[in-house]
């Protein structure tokens, strides 16, 4: 019983960490907002705005398909920005991450006295590649109005 909670503590720690974001204070961070607040911004904004914050996310270890990767990595980029009071990012783009799926093979045996025994086993990982995008946190004092 004791290995069995031991295993779904793991699983769930693992779980948290595939989908994980960071950030490196570069200024000064404001009261949180809500992320639907933060404007993501493909250029530096006009006018004045004051750096808070780069941002590192990932779109998550069981996010599939291209655009549900960049919709979770804007998402993202949002939520990380308003915990830090940001209500802009400068999007500085995305990169494909390691693996994706794959198959494993194994096999195995041995002899105990007069006893033989052998075992095969498959392993299927099936999870996607993932994007990790990055941006840098802003505040953006008058921020222009949104563009239709």
């Amino acid at each position: 019983m004791a290995g069995l909670l031991r295993c779904l503590a793991l699983s769930g720690l693992l779980l948290l960490g595939a989908c994980a974001s960071s950030h490196m204070l570069t200024g000064t961070p404001r009261p949180p907002i809500s992320p639907e607040q933060v404007r993501i911004y493909y250029a530096p904004p006009p006018g004045a705005y004051e750096e808070i914050a780069l941002l590192d996310v990932s779109s998550g270890a069981f996010t599939y398909g291209e655009q549900n990767k960049n919709n979770a990595v804007i998402k993202r980029l949002k939520k990380e920005a308003a915990k830090l009071g940001a209500n802009g990012v400068v999007f500085g783009g995305t990169a494909r991450g390691y693996g994706g799926g794959g198959v494993n093979v194994g096999a195995g045996g041995g002899r105990i006295g007069r006893h033989s025994y052998g075992g095969v086993g498959v392993g299927v990982d099936i999870s996607p590649e993932q994007k990790y995008g990055h941006g840098t946190a802003i505040y953006v004092p008058n921020p222009p109005p949104p563009q239709p």
